[in-house]
């Protein structure tokens, strides 16, 4: 069975002995997207004391504590969402400290109930895996296939324009194959396909 994701971001806000805890589950593609994502909450929350997360990418997983104790946060995230079967998705929870030391499994308790309550009914939809493929292309060809692409619910990367234009398609790894015969088709044989 393929694992979920969650279509779009939901949140979260638990109180634990006058400490906030604001949870936020959303969909990420990698690594990079999560990073900005954490960079993004210490933006929006300056005065707030962690931002602990939690990611499960496409086979890439990360966490980290932010200044909790060791293994009180992050890991506590973590552990919520594999068992929620997640991937290509960050947790990610700001903490506002309250005046009061909640102990390491209060710490672990309140992280994990913070996620838990933001994907308590979140909608979760399977994920499908998605590969990334690099075309190279004359200018007409290129624009034939982002038509073709955009017709079939690919997406289309930015184009560097040169001698030639090069862009990326995103699609269900399941239809590459099929991709890289519609290219191959559609530009009789000129386009080059990688990945």
């Amino acid at each position: 069975m393929s694992p979920f994701t969650v279509p779009s971001p939901v949140t979260a806000e638990v109180e634990v002995r006058r400490s906030r805890f604001i949870a936020l589950a959303t969909p990420v593609a990698d690594r990079d997207e999560a990073l900005a994502e954490v960079a993004r909450l210490r933006t929006e929350h300056p005065g707030a004391n962690h931002v602990c997360w939690a990611l499960l990418a496409g086979g890439h997983s990360g966490m980290s504590d932010d200044g909790e104790p060791s293994g009180t946060a992050g890991r506590p995230i973590l552990e919520v969402l594999r068992h929620h079967d997640l991937d290509g998705v960050l947790g990610a929870v700001v903490r506002y400290f309250g005046g009061v030391k909640l102990g390491a499994g209060g710490l672990m308790r309140a992280y994990t109930d913070a996620i838990a309550a933001a994907l308590l009914d979140a909608p979760l939809i399977e994920r499908v895996p998605e590969t990334v493929l690099a075309v190279l292309a004359d200018y007409a060809d290129a624009e034939r296939i982002r038509r073709w692409a955009d017709g079939e619910g690919h997406e289309t990367g930015d184009a560097e324009y040169g001698g030639a234009v090069r862009f990326t398609l995103r699609l269900p790894t399941m239809q590459a194959a099929a991709a890289r015969d519609a290219v191959r088709d559609l530009t009789q044989g000129r386009a080059v396909v990688e990945g």
